[in-house]
């Protein structure tokens, strides 16, 4: 058996703790599952402002921590806390996993179709939230499936022949498609039209919202990727919006892909969808259909 050990945490992205601790958490947990792994065992890690803000406060961010990694069947083991200006909370988590089912992101081979579970767009619209753009109401109904869990995706996925898996996170979707295509030398050619958008994420962009790592996350890939389709500013701005608790980027043989999205949609990923194709190349590049 291999172990799986991993760890992050995140500044609140509403203001309702308890939303709070299930979004930290979920997104702490995914990265076990990435790598195809199940979470036994989490630590709390928590930075609070004890004297500005209500301890009530930090229980109910707990709660929700705790809530989330007792739906993943995993044990909630203690953890630490520091004193801080501004709140922090997320986990470290460890993991387990068969030492030949593994999953990486440099596995993806010519042929494979790549499937996302979950929508994209949370940086923009927590920002948005933050700003007063989007009201509370249009946020609160998105953030069941932003808190969601990634193990039932990779019960679905698992399957099928899975030869590589990511979580579409802080780097945004263009940027970890690059990494899964550098890893595997490939190129991906990505279905912009294909691409599932939690509502309210593109009408934000249109309004003026961005987010502080947009302009990082186009840098980091520039010179390895290719637009070849006609996008406004906003639906470009997309592809680099972050990810908070975002979805699994799954490859699979391309005979499999529409198989694939029918179980995840049939096991609650309303959003899950075939989003782009694997091809041989000499160099990683993505290009944007």
């Amino acid at each position: 058996m291999a172990v799986i050990s991993t760890v992050d945490f995140i500044t609140p992205p509403v203001d309702d703790p308890y939303w709070f601790g299930q979004i930290a958490a979920a997104n702490s947990l995914s990265d076990v599952y990435a790598m195809g792994g199940r979470p036994v065992l989490a630590l709390n890690l928590v930075m609070f402002p004890s004297k500005a803000l209500d301890m009530a406060l930090l229980k109910e961010i707990l709660r929700g921590g705790n809530d989330k990694v007792l739906e993943a069947g995993a044990c909630m083991a203690g953890g630490h806390s520091v004193d801080d200006n501004e709140p922090k909370y997320g986990l470290a988590v460890t993991g387990l996993v068969p030492p030949g089912r593994i999953l990486t992101n440099s596995g993806a081979r010519p042929g494979d179709a790549l499937v996302l579970t979950k929508p994209l767009g949370t940086g923009v619209l927590f920002n948005s939230g933050r700003s007063g753009k989007l009201p509370y109401r249009d946020l609160e109904a998105l953030l069941p499936a932003i808190a969601a869990l990634n193990g039932p995706a990779l019960d679905a996925a698992r399957r099928y022949d899975v030869h590589a898996c990511t979580d579409i996170t802080g780097f945004g979707l263009l940027g970890h498609c690059l990494e899964m295509a550098r890893g595997s030398t490939t190129r991906i050619h990505l279905s912009y039209r294909s691409l599932p958008f939690h509502p309210h994420a593109a009408d934000m962009y249109r309004r003026g919202e961005t987010t502080g790592s947009n302009p990082a996350n186009r840098k980091a890939v520039d010179g390895a990727w290719e637009l070849q389709v006609k996008l406004s500013a906003a639906e470009e701005e997309l592809l680099f919006d972050p990810q908070t608790s975002g979805g699994l980027l799954l490859a699979v043989p391309g005979s499999q892909a529409e198989d694939l999205v029918r179980s995840l949609r049939a096991a609650g990923m309303g959003a899950a969808a075939w989003i782009a194709d694997v091809l041989a190349g000499d160099r990683a590049a993505v290009s944007v259909g």
